[in-house]
């Protein structure tokens, strides 16, 4: 069935991305249904696994934690997030996602606009900065421990 008539994803219908932070779900975008300003996606994230800081220089996003515990950055700021709550970051502002626990974390990541205009489409996205400073020592001078990339 066409992106543009689907109306409903179903379990079996959802493409599984493995990347070097997660394993997502996809659950809207605009090869799956006819939405051109959103992308939801179910991120699984691996105990002591972390998407480190990174930007989306035209998305706008919320994190929102379904089960386990996520350490959300939105800047320099952190707050330890349960299940039920949210993060918003404004389209162009470093964040990042920890999961410095024993358990899985799984949230629903919600990004916009889906399409881009061409001209800046090109750019990246998401754009890795985990090695710029502040960003690479910032968890360290708060005594967090180390995570792991899946890949």
């Amino acid at each position: 069935m066409s992106a543009k008539v689907r109306h409903f994803i179903q379990k079996s219908d959802t493409p599984h991305e493995p990347n070097a932070w997660t394993v997502n779900e996809w659950l809207c975008r605009p090869d799956l249904v006819a939405a051109d300003k959103l992308l939801l996606v179910r991120a699984n994230m691996d105990p002591m696994h972390c998407h480190p800081f990174h930007i989306h220089p035209y998305r706008e996003e919320i994190i929102y934690v379904v089960s386990g515990r996520a350490e959300q950055w939105v800047g320099g700021e952190y707050r330890m997030l349960q299940a039920g709550e949210i993060a918003h970051i404004p389209p162009g502002t470093v964040h990042a996602t920890y999961n410095p626990h024993p358990e899985p974390l799984v949230f629903l990541a919600i990004l916009s606009p889906a399409n881009l205009p061409p001209e800046l489409g090109a750019a990246p996205d998401p754009q890795d900065i985990s090695s710029e400073e502040p960003w690479r020592s910032l968890r360290q001078k708060h005594g967090l421990p180390a995570c792991r990339l899946r890949a």
